[in-house]
Formats: structure tokens, C-alpha cells, sequence
């Protein structure tokens, strides 16, 4: 029985879907105007993990991640660039799905582009204000009223009167009250024809809350099972987007919400300020994808992550145990997972318990270790398909152990003959240069283990 924790009543929750045997889910996904930062590679990780694990359990599930590709940051960026916001936009959202693909995220069903819902947002506009929920202020943008709308910050828990206006909330002249928030932008003389959408409140462009309430409603319905995304969107972007879209549609918007945890680089928030701010690009030039996807798993979602050269060593040096494992007892294939077996079972145990990730990979630990002790072939195929359901595993070993990110190219000629002159020195009994040899290819990165089938490497 899987249990979800609900940021919502802030608990877990038995998961009873909508419509019973399908599950339809949205999460928040990137604004494209920069290439994506550890913080999105956890939320793309992360909500792959449950997607999985959701048809893992015979779920028939409908995957949406947005697309915002209108905002200030995006206007102003291909402003500074001297190009067009849709150039701008397709070459980033190009850049994403390449990060994507190296980390093993699997495409979402719909990824939709903001620009192309302009229409269903205006729509959603009217409908509020035809609720008395909306307003045009004095300087022309539509708002939100606030305060008209009952349960406003049921989601933060906060009362209204702790509640202050996010980042992105625009305390702009004409507002009612400062807690309102813009949902249609007025056009400014200055701004690219681009971003200039003809409406019955003049000529603008939609404000950022809106875009994922209409987008969400048109793809997955009025109401919908699962809303993700990170813990900094709680408020206001989506405590904004349960008042649109409740108001709006006048009922339930989603009925389980869940929020990652926040990354964190050597104990300090990563910001670019502090000078610590990564790409994935960045961390994919040090380290291999499949090491950097092992490293976000194997923290539980709710967690903080805490990202240091130290934790991805450490993670590489884990998941080479688990390859290791694979390569030395070569995996019989398994035409299904029997869940009633102890360690799947345990395995099943951990993840419908809140997506326990952690959990879940302690049983890969526990089956590469029986596969080492027993040479069960049977245990290094559960090992494989148990990876597989979290996305891990699906390389060839040695591929993997001899490979990654961190070599500088591909030298296994010269790995090669090295163990070849290693192992002429043994025959010849000069130990010393044997020892030589090892020492410098450990030197190097490169771990040799003496086998019954000969001398194998992997990098250390």
C-alpha cells in the first residue's frame, strides 16, 4: 500500500488515485533562460523516481512537466543576447533535455511551453474574474484578490497576515493589497512584440502563477492526483496556483502535494553569490551521470541534499560496488520481479513508504553482497531489475567501472598493456617492478584486482 507525505495535511497519506489503476500528475518544471543547476536535476530525478515507481506498480500514469518560457528573466536575457526569446528558449529547453537524457530522466507524456497556453490562461483569468476573485488595477495588469479567496495559504500554513509577497509577486501600484498577485502583465512600450498577446485587458502577457493552472487543467483536468515540484514553490507559486484554480473551477485542485528538498553545497545554500553555484553541466565534467543520479537517490526526497566533492566520491565508490557485483556474477534475466520474495519484497516495502529511496537502495547492497558470497546469478538478476526500477544499473559493468566522466579519454590501451608488462614482470619474479606497476596505475585512478580469470581494472 503505497503512502505519500501530503504537503498538504503535512503527513503521510494512504495514495487512493482519482480514478481507480491511474494516476495523473504534474510537476513545475524549468524556466528556460540559463542551462540547469543542481537544483533542477534533483526535481528531474526525483519525480522520474516516483513516475517509475508508479508504473513499476501497475499504475497507468499521465506525466506532465511545464515548460515557462515567458518571463522577465527570459525577455531580459535574449534582450542582452540580441536574440529572440524563441531562439533563446529552444536552444536552452535543447540543453535541458540533453541533461536530462544523460541523468536517465525518461520524457515526460506532456511537456507543454507556456506560449502555446495563452489562450486557456486568458480563459482562467475570466472565469476568476467573472468570480469576483480578479480585478484590473489602476496601472492595467489583472490581479488576484487575495483575501476574496477562503483557504488562502492552506498550503504554507500560514495566515494571511504572515504571509508576505514571494519573489516573483509584483507589489506593484493599483493593487488592492500586497499579497495580491498579477496574473496578466500589462504591455510596456519597451518590451518585444514577442511577448505581446492581444486580450479583453489589452495587450500583455500572462504572469507566472497562471500559466501552470491553466496548463494542468488542460491536460489533466480540473482536479488531478499529484502536484510536484521543489520546497522553495510552496509559497506563493503554488499556494497562488491552488486560489486560481479553486477559484476558477470552484473545486478540489490536487488532491497530493509533494515538495523535494532543497540542495545544499558543503553545508551552504548554493547560490551565485557565494560562488558555489553548479550546472549540471558542470558536475557531468567531474562526474559520471549515473553517479550524480545515484547520489540524489540516495537521500529521501524530503531531504536536503548536500552536494560536495566528498558525497560524490563516496557515491561513485558505492555504485562501483554495486557494478562490481554485476561483473563478477554475470546476472540471470528475470522475465518479472516476483515481489513476494524477501528482498523485493523489502525493496517494495521502501518505496511505498513515502518513495524511501534510501531504503530501497540498501537492498541493492544487500543482494550484490549475497550475489559476492553465494555467486547467485539469480541475486545479481534481482540486483539488475531492482536498479532498473529506479533507473540505476542499466550499463554494462565493466563499461561502467572502466568509464565515466572522470578519465580524460579513453586509455585502455595504455591500461592494457601496462597489466601486460605487470604480469611479465611477475612471470619473471620481479616483484618489485610488479609492484611498481600497480602503484602507478593506482596513482592514476586505476584500482587492478588479481582474478581466477586474470587481471581485470576499474577506476578507482
Amino acid at each position: 500500500m503505497l503512502k505519500i507525505h501530503n504537503s498538504l495535511s503535512r503527513k503521510k497519506e494512504r495514495f487512493v488515485p482519482i480514478e481507480p489503476g491511474k494516476v495523473r500528475m504534474y510537476v513545475c518544471g524549468m524556466t528556460v533562460y540559463d542551462y540547469c543547476h543542481l537544483g533542477h536535476a534533483r526535481v528531474m530525478v526525483v519525480f522520474d523516481m516516483v513516475v517509475r515507481w508508479l508504473r513499476a506498480s501497475d499504475y497507468e500514469v499521465t506525466y506532465v512537466r511545464n515548460i515557462t518560457d515567458i518571463d522577465d528573466k527570459i525577455i531580459k536575457r535574449a534582450g542582452e543576447n540580441g536574440e529572440s526569446i524563441r531562439a533563446l528558449t529552444d536552444r536552452f529547453i535543447a540543453a535541458m533535455h540533453d541533461d536530462a537524457d544523460a541523468l536517465g530522466v525518461q520524457r515526460p507524456d506532456h511537456e507543454p511551453r507556456a506560449t502555446e497556453y495563452v489562450l486557456p490562461m486568458q480563459k482562467l483569468i475570466g472565469e476568476l474574474m467573472g468570480h469576483g476573485l480578479a480585478y484590473k488595477a489602476d496601472n492595467e495588469d489583472v490581479c488576484f484578490a487575495v483575501r476574496k479567496f477562503e483557504g488562502y495559504g492552506k498550503l504554507s500554513g500560514k495566515s494571511l497576515d504572515e504571509l508576505r509577497a514571494g519573489e516573483r509577486v509584483e507589489v506593484a501600484g493599483g493593487k488592492q493589497d500586497p499579497l495580491d498577485f498579477v496574473l496578466w502583465k500589462h504591455a510596456r512600450a519597451d518590451e518585444p512584440e514577442e511577448v505581446k498577446w492581444a486580450s479583453p485587458w489589452g495587450a500583455g502577457r500572462p504572469g507566472w502563477h497562471i500559466e501552470c493552472s491553466a496548463m494542468s487543467s488542460e491536460l489533466l483536468g480540473a482536479q488531478f492526483d499529484i502536484h510536484g515540484g521543489g520546497a522553495d514553490l510552496q509559497f506563493p507559486h503554488h499556494e497562488n496556483e491552488i486560489a486560481q484554480s479553486e477559484g476558477a473551477h470552484q473545486c478540489s485542485f490536487v488532491n497530493y502535494w509533494m515538495h523535494n528538498g532543497f540542495v545544499r553545497v558543503d553545508d551552504e545554500k548554493m547560490s551565485k553569490s557565494l560562488g558555489n553555484f553548479f550546472t549540471i553541466r558542470d558536475v557531468l565534467k567531474e562526474y559520471a551521470p549515473e553517479v550524480v543520479r545515484f547520489f540524489i537517490l540516495r537521500a529521501h526526497y524530503r531531504s536536503p541534499l548536500n552536494y560536495s566533492d566528498a558525497h560524490l566520491v563516496d557515491a561513485r565508490n558505492a555504485l562501483s560496488r554495486l557494478y562490481t557485483a554485476l561483473r563478477n556474477v554475470p546476472p540471470v534475466p528475470l522475465p518479472v520481479v516476483d515481489w513476494s520474495s524477501p528482498m523485493a519484497a523489502r525493496f517494495k516495502v521502501a518505496m511505498d513508504d513515502d518513495f524511501n529511496t534510501a531504503e530501497a537502495l540498501s537492498v541493492l547492497f544487500d543482494l550484490a553482497a549475497e550475489a559476492n558470497r553465494s555467486q547467485s546469478a539469480e541475486a545479481s538478476g534481482l540486483l539488475k531489475e531492482l536498479g532498473g526500477v529506479l533507473g540505476l544499473l542499466e550499463q554494462d559493468p565493466t563499461a561502467f567501472l572502466q568509464g565515466g566522466a572522470e578519465s580524460a579519454g579513453d586509455d585502455s590501451a595504455s591500461v592494457n598493456a601496462r597489466i601486460e608488462a605487470r604480469i611479465a614482470a611477475k612471470k619473471a619474479r620481479n616483484f618489485a617492478e610488479a609492484d611498481r606497476i600497480r602503484a602507478e596505475l593506482l596513482a592514476e585512478g586505476i584500482a587492478l584486482e588479481d582474478t581466477a580469470q586474470g587481471t581485470i581494472w576499474r577506476r578507482a
